[in-house]
């Protein structure tokens, strides 16, 4: 009977420490507003250790995307014709994996994941930042053109390189394919 006394008075009872109020977890900052049009002049990935120029590239006779010259595999092209990167739109940005002289500027495109950056230094002075969502690599016979080019009417940079298994004949099976979204505006690269 005794000990009934204690517990119920307090004295033998371990109490739940009092807890402090729940932090309220920081708001996401939002978007930043679309940029105006301005040329890309150089894109850089530091998780990659890219710094490359880039150069305006259209659409071949068949309507395809064209590609940096491969005697100059250190450079990126971007469809000119399009979005610029920061731009409302799907901006596409695209380089080698490899050349017949060795690795190119894009080789370990494959190799980042949702949360590296990418960032663009435009002509108007201004850094257009990028955070990447995805990493996919298609087939080129099943290339999901409306996913990776549509517009999702915020700003979007794709970033496109060869990829999958290698035929001398052919060249590669596949597309690497970055999907990335503008989350900042910077002054320097």
């Amino acid at each position: 009977p005794e000990d009934g006394a204690r517990s119920r008075a307090g004295g033998g009872e371990a109490r739940p420490p009092a807890s402090a109020p729940a932090a309220r977890p920081a708001k996401p900052a939002p978007p930043p507003a679309p940029l105006s049009r301005s040329r890309p002049t150089v894109l850089a990935v530091p998780a990659i250790t890219i710094e490359a120029p880039v150069l305006d590239l259209a659409l071949d006779r068949k309507g395809q995307l064209g590609v940096p010259p491969v005697d100059d595999p250190e450079k990126v092209g971007w469809y000119a014709r399009g979005p610029a990167p920061g731009e409302r739109g799907t901006a596409v940005m695209v380089g080698h994996r490899d050349t017949l002289t060795g690795p190119a500027v894009f080789l370990d495109l494959g190799s980042l994941g949702p949360g590296n950056t990418v960032r663009v230094a435009r002509a108007d002075g201004r850094v257009a930042v990028f955070t990447v969502d995805k990493v996919r690599t298609y087939r080129k016979s099943a290339f999901p053109d409306k996913e990776v080019y549509g517009s999702t009417g915020r700003p979007e940079l794709r970033l496109l390189t060869c990829g999958g298994a290698y035929d001398r004949g052919s060249g590669y099976d596949a597309n690497v394919v970055v999907f990335a979204h503008l989350t900042g505006v910077d002054k320097t690269i």
